[in-house]
Formats: structure tokens, C-alpha cells, sequence
């Protein structure tokens, strides 16, 4: 299938950034490589691909989730399943009853399961899936992962999923005689990841395990990855990062030198498989009790779930009262060693440096919402929650730095309601909100305590086209690690849905010849309206985009895409940056990158036929960055090479060539050329291979080759990385 590409890296978006067709993860990290579609679309996307979304039973949001769909091909889905009794044998049908064109269909396909007859509620379907990860030329035993999912019956499911670490420390504990922290060095653990039992039907859903959960416009709580949540999501997921990981992580502590002098400082090795955190615990909810008009829907959740941490997140409250006094050494992050071998626990030993901690904190959490729904598109609802980190380190009163996503204070909150309101071809959604905390009151923008949030959504739909307006407005002081409405990517004091007044604008016009997206996002930080903000002015930015795709032949189709991102349109010249900051204010606070981006990408998408397809992707960026030249714009370039062939219906073979270059013209006099940045050449191979009648292999090798004169690239080993990944799944 061809994968449509585009530079867009908008949080939260519906429709998604481009024409989304794919088969399975491996597609998806293809364009989140090709900056198609951002990070937060890669998350929502996966959790969908692995989840899936049954026709004849999900409701309008969540049929509103799957890619490539207005809320007008929503509607005609569900009118074509009430005058089928609200069953869709085959998907297909859609297309026949003309809800659907044959390109949609093909591009929701890997996101849908079937409903089928009822399995047995005493025989289990599902699948046990085991995953390897290994760089060649690694001294520790391959990164191994494993998946099961079972169903019993229509209504009961379970999952699992667990993993063999190599890198993971021990969990910390106070050494009062050191003061400081203490961990055992990484070795070989077993670990149970996620695990969960479910059931759910028509009226009822319960959850005990891992889950996630969301409501309303995600302005109170969500942390499902849904644009459109509404209940529980199960949790069994593990993934990987494409990136290798230094494979030594030390500073010298007591010793005379680092462990990661010389070379050992610059060998990198493949991570362990990582998780996403969510909550443990148990949820119920009556999805719908019937009410003489309406019904009403209600959830609650309670949910202790263990927390690590990155080692320089923390800070001792005890000797630190308010950790914004970056300059105070009080305020740094207490030290990590390596626990000692032998019986002498104050023998001479490294500091961990760059760590992940496990165990550090156990969140408590309670949550509840309550929906009264007119019908299916017209609700109101509540929701609040309340949480607590309780330190599980004794000895020393562990908190959060303020730049860090958990809250310094450990008690947080939230409260608000939300409206849908939809007639015809207009929807209106909203949702105001109420954050509390204990942060501790500062004499920055920050007064802790909490603070007011709102959002405001509307889309108008009619055939072939959708027209979405939303504001917001995300106070400086509404701190709430679990909103996630629409927002921008700029985050204040660890927090990204915070400090933020904006309106977008998001237009989609598709057709069987060409197709149009486009974006408007203008916001400013209220933080800025203060006379002492670090940008001493207020800062509107902008983000917008235009992008086209034509059909010119049933074989060939030809994309233009354009985005423009400037952070302060009240700052004009090249004299700043635009990704990392370097400037500091007169306290010592780093003062936010104020540039400008375009990026420009061309694409060329043919496909023989529905087995063999490719396309070539060419980016170019200007932007900002007077490190390398304070009068004029840095250049990037990149290209992509993506081909697929299916020679059989069993096997499918992609490859992916990829070159890329920052700061291609990097002559600063007096330095080596092609020293500044990233300059690489990457290529993936892959093969997926059905076995038996529902049995899949999956095989693939990856080389990534540092070009660039970087000193770390120079000494970089391996340079070039070459790894291979294995994964067997197998079906009952």
C-alpha cells in the first residue's frame, strides 16, 4: 500500500496530517521518520493499530478515530449499520452502499476487527507474540519482549506483556552515610510489565490491571492516546526506540577517573524495550443506563501505579524549599551511586549518570466521570480525578525539579465539564476545567495552587470536505500531567497543556483527483503579558501548513508539501534560534528560542499495482540558528527512498533508504567542515512471512552510518550501527 507523506508535526489532530495507508508499526515509523505525521499521531495511530475498531459496535467518536474520515463518513457508516440492524458482515459492503470509497476503505483496513460469531467462553483466542532486538556487535544478550492477548467468549478479554531488560539499574535507596542515593548496577531482570483482565458489553465495562482512560475534550483526563476518548482502554503494550543508547552511563564519583573514560564512553548498544506509563488498578462504568429520554453513563477508577524517573528529575525537598532556584547547589539533583560490591558499603565507587531509576514513587489515583447523552451526538458530563506520589525512597523527602513532567508537590487534580452538541452538519464541543496542586508559590509567572482551563472545538462537515475551528486557553497556573486537549508542542514548566491562548483553524478538501489539507495555529504564552518573562515581550507564534497530494495517473501521484513555524512573530532577523536555546536571562533562566522554520517536501508516489509500489520523498528546511550563522538561514536536507512488494498474499518486503544531512553548508571558518550536525545514511530491510494458517514471522535488519566530522561521530562505536530484529506470533 503507498503511504502518504507530509512534513506536519501538529499535536492532536483529526483528520489526521496526511492520508494515512497502513499495514502495521513498521509503516508507521516510516512516517514519523519522514516527519509525515508527529509523534503524538504515532502514539494515537499505534494504540489504534493494536487495539483495533469493530464497525458494528463502536460509536461515533471512536469511529471518528480511524484515519481518513470526516464526521460525514462517520454518519454514513452508522446509517448504513442502523439499517442493517447495526451489524457490518463485510467492510467492504460500505463501499458498495457508497459510505465509503474504495481509498478509504483500504486505508482503515489494518484498523479494523471483524465481528464475528461469539468464541468459546471456555476455549481462548488470541495470540502469543515474542520480540528480539539485537546490534550486531553487542557484548549483552539480545533486548526480548512478549505479548499475549486472549479472548473468552464475546465479552471477557486478558493481556500480558513482559520483557527481559539488560540496562536497568536496581531500585534506589537512601545511603544516609553517603547522602545520597544507591542502586544496584544493571543486569539481567525479568520484568511484568502490564498485565489486565477486562469485560465488556453493551451497558457494562470493567477493567482490573494495566488501563488507560479518557473523556470529553481531554482537557480534565486522558492519558489514552485517543483524540476522541470516552472509557477504558486495556494496556498491554511494550515498544522499542530506533536509536542506540551509550552503553556506559557513569561520572567518577569516588573514584579517580569515570568507568566511561576513553573509549568506553563512546560504545552505544541497543536499549531494552520500553512501556508507556498508565494506571493499575480497577475501572467500572454503566456505559448506558437507560433513561426516559437519553441515558446515562457512569465511570469510576481507582489506580497505584509504581513510577521511575529520570535521575535528574528529582530534588531533595528536605534542604531544597523551591527547586526555580536553579542556582542554589541545594536544588540539584541528589547524587546516584553505584552500589559497591563486597560487604564495605562506603568503598570507593561511580556515580550513575543519565539514569532512568525504577521504583521511585507509587501514584494513587481515583477518577470519575458521569454523561447524560440525548442521543449520539448531543451530551453533557463531568469529570474529575485526584492523585498523590507517595515517595517509596526512605530516608529523604524525594520531589520533582520544575522543569519535570511529574509535579513538584505530589498532590494534584482536576475537575470540569464538557458539552457535544451536534445537529445536522455541525458539531460543537466543549469543556472548562479547574486544575488544584501544591506547587510551591514562586516568584515567576507559576503562582502554584492551580488554575482555570477551557476549550472550544467545531466542525462543519459536508461531502468531501471539513472545516475545523478550536480555541483554547491553557492558564500559566492550570498544571495537569493528565490533560491532553489540543495544544502546541512548547512546554512550561514540564507541562505541555499549560500557559497557552490559541485559536486553529484546520480545513481538509478530498476528491478522487486531488487532495487539500491545511492548518492555521496562532497562540501566545499569557506567561509573556508579565513585564518579568524571560522573552520580556508578549510572543505570539504561528504554525501553519498547506499540502496537496495529485492524482495525476492511477499509477503515479505527485505531493507538495509547505510549513511555516515561527515562535515569536514579534522578533524578526536571523539572530536567534529556533530549536535549542543557548541564551540565558540576567538570573540565569534560558530564554525561549524565538525563529522561524519552513520546511518544503516533494513527493512521488507510483505503484505498478496493488503488490508493488514506491515513492520518493525530498525535504528541504530553512531555519533559524546563529550558531552556525547569525545572518542568514541553516539549511537541511533530506530524501527518502520507500519501496513495497507483496510477491505473494502471504509475504510482504519493504525497504526504506534514507539520507540526511543538517546544516549541509557548515564552512564556519576555523572549524571542520561538516562538524556542527547530523549527517547520516539509513536503510531498512524487512520481511513479513505468514506461517502455518494465522502464524506471522517478521524478520528485519537495520544500518544506520554517521557521515558527519563530529567529534563524538568520529570516535562513535559502532559507526556504522547494524541491527536485526525477530518477532513470531502465534495464533490459537
Amino acid at each position: 500500500m503507498l503511504l502518504s507523506l507530509a512534513a506536519a508535526r501538529t499535536a492532536h489532530a483529526i483528520p489526521y496530517e496526511t492520508f494515512v495507508n497502513v499495514d502495521d508499526e513498521g509503516d508507521l515509523q516510516d512516517l514519523l521518520q519522514a516527519q509525515a505525521i508527529t509523534q503524538d499521531t504515532f502514539d494515537e495511530l499505534l494504540d489504534l493499530l493494536d487495539q483495533g475498531v469493530d464497525l458494528s459496535t463502536a460509536d461515533r467518536d471512536e469511529l471518528y478515530t480511524l484515519p481518513n474520515l470526516t464526521y460525514d463518513d462517520v454518519d454514513k457508516i452508522l446509517a448504513y449499520r442502523d439499517a442493517q440492524n447495526g451489524l457490518i458482515k463485510d467492510p467492504a459492503d460500505l463501499v458498495a452502499a457508497g459510505a465509503l470509497t474504495q481509498e478509504q476503505l483500504l486505508g482503515i483496513a489494518a484498523f479494523l476487527i471483524k465481528s464475528e460469531a461469539a468464541p468459546s467462553a471456555y476455549i481462548p483466542t488470541g495470540y502469543v507474540k515474542a520480540m528480539m532486538r539485537y546490534g550486531i556487535g553487542d557484548k549483552l544478550l539480545p533486548a526480548t519482549a512478549i505479548l499475549s492477548r486472549f479472548k473468552w467468549g464475546k465479552h471477557l478479554s486478558a493481556g500480558f506483556a513482559g520483557e527481559l531488560t539488560r540496562l536497568e539499574v536496581g531500585d534506589p535507596i537512601y545511603d544516609p552515610n553517603r547522602g545520597a542515593l544507591v542502586a544496584d548496577p544493571r543486569g539481567y531482570q525479568l520484568h511484568a510489565r502490564k498485565a489486565y483482565v477486562k469485560y465488556d458489553d453493551e451497558t457494562v465495562s470493567a477493567i482490573v490491571g494495566s488501563f488507560r482512560a479518557g473523556f470529553g475534550q481531554r482537557l480534565v483526563f486522558d492519558n489514552s492516546r485517543h483524540y476522541t476518548p470516552n472509557g477504558f482502554v486495556a494496556d498491554d503494550q511494550v515498544y522499542y526506540s530506533a536509536d542506540f543508547t551509550s552503553d556506559c552511563k557513569f561520572s567518577a564519583g569516588d573514584l579517580p577517573d569515570s568507568p566511561c573514560t576513553g573509549q568506553a564512553g563512546n560504545v552505544y548498544t541497543t536499549p531494552d524495550w520500553n512501556f508507556r506509563d498508565g494506571l493499575f488498578g480497577v475501572g467500572g462504568g454503566l456505559k448506558k443506563l437507560e433513561l426516559s429520554t437519553g441515558w446515562l453513563q457512569l465511570y469510576g477508577w481507582a489506580s497505584a501505579s509504581r513510577r521511575d524517573i529520570y535521575q535528574y528529575e528529582l530534588v531533595d525537598r528536605a534542604i531544597c524549599s523551591d527547586p526555580h532556584m536553579d542556582a542554589d547547589p541545594k536544588c540539584a539533583a541528589p547524587d546516584v551511586f553505584e552500589k559497591p560490591p563486597g560487604s564495605d558499603p562506603l568503598a570507593p565507587t561511580a556515580k550513575f549518570s543519565f539514569t532512568t531509576l525504577p521504583n521511585v514513587f507509587r501514584e494513587e489515583l481515583v477518577g470519575t466521570n458521569a454523561t447524560f447523552f440525548a442521543d449520539r451526538r448531543n451530551s453533557v458530563g463531568i469529570t474529575a480525578y485526584a492523585a498523590n506520589q507517595q515517595n517509596l525512597v526512605g530516608g529523604i523527602d524525594l520531589d520533582f525539579q520544575e522543569w519535570s513532567s511529574k509535579l513538584t508537590g505530589r498532590q494534584y487534580g482536576a475537575g470540569g465539564a464538557n458539552f457535544q452538541f451536534g445537529k445536522d452538519w455541525l458539531d460543537v464541543f466543549g469543556e472548562v476545567a479547574l486544575s488544584a496542586d501544591k506547587l510551591p508559590k514562586t516568584t515567576g509567572p507559576a503562582q502554584g495552587g492551580g488554575g482555570p482551563a477551557a476549550i472550544l472545538r467545531a466542525t462543519a462537515t459536508r461531502k468531501k470536505e471539513e472545516l475545523e475551528l478550536s480555541f483554547r486557553y491553557l492558564s500559566t497556573n492550570y498544571a495537569n500531567p493528565y490533560s491532553r486537549p489540543i495544544d502546541q508542542l512548547d512546554v512550561f514548566d514540564g507541562q505541555r497543556s499549560r500557559d497557552e491562548i490559541g485559536g486553529r483553524l484546520k480545513y481538509v478538501r478530498t476528491g478522487h483527483t486531488f487532495n487539500v489539507r491545511a492548518l492555521l495555529d496562532v497562540w501566545v504564552p499569557p506567561s509573556s503579558f508579565r513585564d518579568d518573562s524571560a522573552a520580556g515581550h508578549v510572543t505570539p507564534k504561528i504554525d501553519t501548513y498547506v499540502r496537496t497530494d495529485v492524482k495525476t495517473t492511477d499509477e503515479l501521484h505527485l505531493g507538495l508539501w509547505l510549513r511555516y513555524q515561527d515562535k515569536d512573530l514579534e522578533q524578526g532577523g536571523h539572530n536567534q534560534c529556533f530549536e535549542t536555546t543557548t541564551d540565558t536571562s540576567p538570573t540565569g533562566a534560558p530564554v525561549p528560542c524565538s525563529g522561524r522554520q519552513l520546511t518544503t517536501i516533494a513527493r512521488i508516489a507510483w505503484a505498478e499495482d496493488k503488490d508493488l509500489s514506491a515513492q520518493l520523498l525530498l525535504e528541504h528546511q530553512l531555519l533559524d540558528d546563529k550558531t552556525l550563522d547569525p545572518m542568514a538561514f541553516r539549511q537541511d536536507v533530506a530524501a527518502w527512498v520507500i519501496a513495497i512488494y507483496r510477491p505473494t498474499p502471504r509475504i510482504r518486503l519493504r525497504a526504506r533508504l534514507r539520507y540526511y544531512d543538517e546544516a549541509f553548508k557548515d564552512n564556519r571558518p576555523g572549524k571542520a567542515p561538516n562538524s556542527y550536525l547530523e549527517t547520516s545514511a539509513s536503510g531498512a530491510f524487512d520481511a513479513l512471512i505468514g506461517v502455518r494458517k494465522h502464524d506471522t514471522l517478521h524478520v528485519r535488519f537495520d544500518v544506520k552510518d554517521f557521515l558527519d566530522n563530529r567529534a563524538s561521530t568520529l570516535v562513535r562505536d559502532p559507526n556504522p550501527e547494524l541491527t536485526l530484529w525477530l518477532s513470531y506470533e502465534v495464533h490459537l
